[in-house]
């Protein structure tokens, strides 16, 4: 696998917690990086795919009234919950 080295300024306390995990789970701070990096960039992926779908659903005219939301939100925890709008 080619690598290429990325240079990053971090504050002092946020570079002793990624020493710290290093020296407790026994690896490189290479390591521990390139987990938290890979990790925070498919949660970016998954979240701007799902903001496309909520766009895509909003073209197509797939959405829920504001004012049917209110109403089912503020009879949860009643007697007679309203049935999810839709």
């Amino acid at each position: 696998m080619t690598t290429r080295v990325l240079t990053a300024h971090v504050p002092l306390a946020l570079a002793e917690k990624v020493d710290e995990a290093a020296d407790r789970l026994d690896r490189p701070r290479a390591w521990i990086v390139k987990q938290a990096l890979t990790s925070w960039l498919d949660r970016e992926e998954r979240r701007h795919q799902m903001i496309l779908e909520g766009l895509a659903d909003i073209d197509a005219g797939r959405t829920v009234d504001h004012e049917a939301v209110k109403a089912w939100a503020a009879s949860l925890g009643t007697a007679n919950p309203k049935p999810i709008p839709s």
